[in-house]
């Protein structure tokens, strides 16, 4: 599996560099969000631009990122460009439950303003 990943202090980029994310892959593709995890790392962006293809264990794989995420941080999906991972993502009904940002730079704003968000939250408390 190929693939970078870019960590600043408030946000890791975690870019997919293949064309199919299937059941071949997802399994690891799903340790290194565990492994990530486990870094501390408290907001995910994971780039899907490279992919043109997606199966249901990807999907697994993105839906086990939103879960590790979700209490913790943020999980940001962006770069779903190509026909048939936006298909499937509506088809899926993904949209109302994964947090799908056009473009890596609007996906670093959303983290940003979720993080004011919380802090702010955090105050009021």
């Amino acid at each position: 599996m190929k693939f970078s990943v870019d960590k600043t202090d408030r946000y890791t980029i975690f870019k997919l560099n293949e064309e199919n994310l299937n059941s071949f892959m997802a399994p690891d593709l799903k340790s290194e969000f565990v492994l990530l995890s486990n870094e501390g790392v408290r907001n995910l962006i994971l780039d899907l631009s490279e992919v043109k293809y997606v199966d249901s264990s990807g999907l697994s794989a993105i839906l086990t990122a939103n879960r590790l995420w979700k209490d913790y941080g943020c999980f940001v999906l962006t770069g779903a460009v190509h026909s048939a991972v936006k298909k499937l993502i509506e088809i899926s009904r993904l949209e109302s439950i994964l947090n799908i940002v056009p473009t890596v730079e609007e996906s670093i704003d959303y983290v940003f303003m979720e993080d004011i968000e919380k802090e702010l939250t955090a105050e009021d408390e």
